[in-house]
């Protein structure tokens, strides 16, 4: 087999959430191997939305709403971050949904990562090296966000809210999701954050980013 054959087969995205060694048996199992594995998760995934924001060609929906709520505020991007995900787990409260350990730290990690991150990582002024930056963010988002969902310590604010919709509502959690970003991503852009082609790029390739990173973990981690 070549070596393109083995890479293709080695990057095949996975359809569902793999089972890890790592999984935990409920939200609030914890051990140091677990705990280690979720903070380096969520570290990548806000480094890799920061690397999307420095690509000056257009931020993830959230993020959107995030650096609006920054620029009418005068928060940085982190604590504006932070914020967004606190009111969005009140949401959890009528919806009947319960955090877990994975669920409080997405927000305080995820949220100090990006500050770090766009202090830190240049701001593109080319287009080539802006859409670089963008990829590159897509891609640590979506190795992020299969490191901390294969944690089983429970969802993002973002998550749980859109799941606790669907349950309460009916309505297809694909539409739900849907419904929930564009919302976001509009308010956001009246708001004054960015949107432009890395919005598009997320929008296009985060669920295959995140299902290929999936696929990555299943096989590394396979007997």
């Amino acid at each position: 087999m070549s070596f393109v054959s083995k890479l293709s087969d080695f990057l095949k995205p996975h359809k569902t959430v793999p089972i890890t060694p790592w999984r935990a048996n409920s939200r609030w199992d914890l051990s140091f191997s677990r705990v280690l594995i979720l903070f380096f998760g969520l570290t990548i995934f806000g480094l890799g939305d920061a690397l999307v924001v420095q690509s000056n060609l257009g931020n993830a929906p959230w993020t959107v709403f995030a650096q609006g709520l920054s620029i009418k505020s005068g928060l940085t991007l982190g604590w504006a971050t932070f914020i967004t995900g606190c009111f969005v787990l009140l949401l959890w409260i009528p919806l009947r949904e319960k955090p877990g350990f994975g669920t409080l730290t997405n927000i305080v990690i995820i949220s100090a990562a990006i500050q770090f991150g766009v202090d830190r990582f240049p701001l593109q002024g080319t287009f080539l090296g802006g859409v670089l930056s963008a990829l590159f963010g897509i891609a640590l988002v979506g190795v992020g966000s299969a490191l901390y969902i294969t944690c089983g310590l429970g969802p993002g604010p973002r998550d749980g809210a859109m799941t606790g919709i669907h349950q309460k509502t009916g309505v297809r959690v694909g539409r739900v999701r849907m419904g929930i970003e564009v919302t976001v991503l509009l308010v956001g852009a009246l708001l004054g954050g960015k949107v432009g082609l890395g919005t598009a790029l997320f929008a296009l390739l985060i669920g295959q980013s995140v299902a290929i990173s999936f696929g990555v973990v299943a096989r590394l981690t396979s007997k």
